[in-house]
């Protein structure tokens, strides 16, 4: 079997709307002690790259894998054929890394070149297309010495996906050099640094192009995030239909208000659209990787400022879903922005959009595991949606003065 691959190949005033894209520069060295890492449109090679943190906590965000079931794992004669296209030298221990989606199996490798993580990629995400899409955008970042898991080319033809097909076994294979970090601590200067490197990861790509085919579609004016809450409404009470109903009056009244202010006529470009905690690992709360490229595509800016804006400030506290409080931490939401606005500044109208858009996030965020399997992670599903119908009534009430926080 041969391994297969697509060719792979601070500014004094905000402006009253989004300014076309400025051009890349290369990342400030202070982000990565990393050499510089060379990659051509159509070759692979190493750099420094971090395995995957744990998913994100409900105290860090609400990024939580609402999979249900059994791990996903990989065959013994499959290990073999997979590890026999790559150059890693001496096995010394494999051990399985039990992180992120359950249907997207991994291993950390200890072998003679170094440490590496092995990804199978889940099925339903594996269209090599679109993998090779993230892929483009990985390579344009490590020449740009980004913080980022670097892929790791295979033995004959240096590809950064290995596709195989077995009759026992199968799928789109991914190796990355691995380099453990810490997890979000909450800390105000982690949160700045968040939002700075967000901001850095949109000026690297503004021009970016690639051939390959993202994937598409937003949380923001979805018709199937509208769909799906009448969907939860009909499956149970009253109250709860009437909650549903509620969310989604609300968010299709926070749509208008982000296309008011211009939405549709903002530059796209390529964007993470997984910005939060638990795709990212630190040391002394500075960001020394980001992770999981799996759902980048063609978007305004401010999709991934304001679901990072909400990620980073939501609040949760234990098991009891309603002792939550409503409000955001409104000190991490103006050291996020004001991170972003470090490198390059966001706009007045893009900023005014922001509360709502954290809004259409949270809602968008919650109803698709609900609605396939009645809760979110381990919480009821209607439980979880009278918190979010809380937290969105907080933001749309406090939304002016969260702009004042990040304006001042």
């Amino acid at each position: 079997m041969a391994d297969s691959n697509p060719s792979i190949n601070p500014t004094p005033n905000r402006s009253p709307n989004p300014s076309p894209n400025p051009s890349p520069n290369s990342l400030t060295s202070s982000l990565t002690s990393s050499p510089p890492v060379s990659a051509a449109s159509t070759t692979m090679n190493s750099g420094t790259v971090i395995g995957a943190p744990s998913m994100t906590s409900a105290t860090t965000g609400v990024g939580a894998d609402a999979a249900q079931g059994r791990r996903e794992s990989f065959a013994m004669d499959e290990l073999a054929v997979v590890m026999s296209h790559y150059d890693i030298g001496t096995i010394r221990s494999i051990k399985e890394f039990p992180r992120g989606s359950r249907k997207a199996p991994k291993l950390l490798i200890d072998a003679e070149k170094g440490a590496f993580l092995l990804k199978r990629r889940a099925k339903g995400r594996d269209d090599s297309n679109k993998v090779a899409f993230a892929h483009a955008i990985q390579l344009r970042l490590s020449e740009l010495q980004f913080p980022l898991p670097h892929l790791i080319g295979t033995r004959a033809t240096e590809n950064s996906m290995l596709d195989l097909t077995s009759p026992s076994f199968g799928g789109i294979y991914e190796l990355f050099e691995y380099i453990p970090g810490q997890n979000y601590t909450g800390s105000l200067d982690a949160t700045d640094d968040a939002g700075r490197v967000l901001a850095l990861y949109h000026k690297l790509l503004a021009d970016f192009q690639t051939t390959f085919t993202s994937s598409s579609g937003s949380y923001h004016n979805s018709s199937a995030v509208a769909n799906a809450l009448t969907t939860i409404g009909k499956t149970g009470s009253p109250q709860l239909a009437e909650l549903c109903q509620r969310l989604r009056d609300s968010y299709e009244f926070c749509a208008e208000v982000v296309e008011a202010h211009g939405y549709s006529h903002w530059p796209r470009q390529v964007i993470h659209a997984d910005w939060h905690p638990g795709n990212m690992l630190f040391r002394e709360n500075r960001i020394v990787a980001v992770i999981d490229y799996d759902s980048a595509r063609i978007l305004p800016r401010v999709i991934d400022a304001a679901n990072g804006a909400l990620q980073f400030s939501i609040i949760g506290t234990d098991d009891n879903i309603a002792s939550w409080c409503e409000y955001a931490d409104e000190s991490r939401f103006k050291r996020f922005v004001r991170g972003y606005d470090q490198v390059q500044l966001l706009s007045e109208a893009e900023l005014h959009s922001m509360p709502h858009l954290m809004c259409e996030a949270l809602i968008a965020e919650a109803v698709f595991p609900i609605m396939a399997t009645g809760k979110f992670a381990r919480f009821d599903g209607g439980d979880f949606l009278a918190m979010v119908r809380r937290k969105i009534t907080w933001l749309s009430e406090h939304s002016e003065d969260l702009i004042k926080l990040v304006s001042e």
